[in-house]
């Protein structure tokens, strides 16, 4: 891919925001074959904001999904990828909030956008639209990233005013926090019986805020770490990424994999025109 260029640079929110807030990336791709990247589905709400031409979403990749075209979109939890369609270039910025931020940045708990895609500014109203036209007029990363800081920290604030962030239960928030740490593997039962609940009290609880069960946030978070290690620089072979990621042989990432993606992992290799990029 000669004549290509990539450019990513990441930051880290301001400190009052990353209980909410997990970080933000800039990026800027030219030069690139056309193509679909696949946007995998992990522990993260994700927000994107166009820089140039609008973005063209779909909610799952070769089934089907009708694409979209948003200048700025959020997106709850997903149990599939969402096909982000390209023309070899892309630019933007992409913020990544946790569950548990839902309800203090959007002011709804992260339950109610599991699944979807919405435009942004349908969610944070006058200030979504201010956040994208600042982000455009700024010239330069840190620019940007300052701009995100200062309008989150409006948004946690406005939602304050409202009550949205102390109704998430904490024994919801301290299972989130320990399927995290453990990438998934863990049983939720014990997590359940550790906190004081019995498994389905638990799922329900966890489910009405996050959008999905324990059980299935599990999978994806071993998925999200098998999908790391596939697009490392450097990615071991496949039997080793199912070994390290958690799963019981690589048939089982397999099938996961086509779960979570729509393709095998050598299809999805061949086709994700990003692998490498840098």
């Amino acid at each position: 891919m000669e004549g290509h260029t990539v450019t990513g640079i990441g930051a880290r929110p301001a400190p009052v925001l990353r209980q909410y807030v997990d970080s933000y990336v800039g990026f800027d791709l030219r030069g690139l074959p056309t193509g679909v990247h696949c946007g995998p589905p992990g522990r993260a709400l994700t927000a994107v904001i166009s820089l140039s031409d609008p973005l063209e979403v779909a909610a799952g990749v070769d089934d089907g999904s009708p694409v979209t075209r948003f200048g700025s979109v959020a997106s709850g939890l997903m149990c599939r990828s969402v096909a982000i369609h390209h023309d070899g270039r892309q630019q933007g910025v992409q913020v990544s909030l946790t569950p548990l931020g839902a309800r203090a940045v959007y002011g709804v708990p992260a339950a109610e956008l599991a699944h979807r895609l919405v435009p942004l500014d349908e969610l944070l109203g006058a200030l979504g639209v201010e956040l994208v036209d600042r982000l455009r007029s700024a010239t330069i990363w840190a620019a940007r990233f300052a701009v995100l800081d200062e309008l989150l920290l409006r948004a946690v604030g406005r939602g304050a005013c409202g009550d949205h962030v102390r109704r998430v239960r904490p024994e919801v928030a301290e299972a989130w926090r320990r399927l995290v740490a453990a990438r998934g593997r863990v049983q939720v039962g014990a997590v359940a019986a550790e906190l004081g609940w019995s498994r389905r009290y638990l799922t329900e609880r966890f489910r009405g805020e996050v959008g999905l069960s324990p059980k299935t946030f599990a999978r994806v978070l071993r998925f999200e770490h098998a999908h790391e290690l596939a697009t490392a620089h450097d990615p071991l072979p496949w039997a080793d990424v199912a070994t390290v990621s958690g799963y019981a042989d690589q048939a089982h990432l397999v099938r996961d994999w086509r779960e979570f993606t729509g393709r095998s992992p050598t299809v999805w290799r061949r086709g994700e025109v990003l692998l490498g990029a840098g």
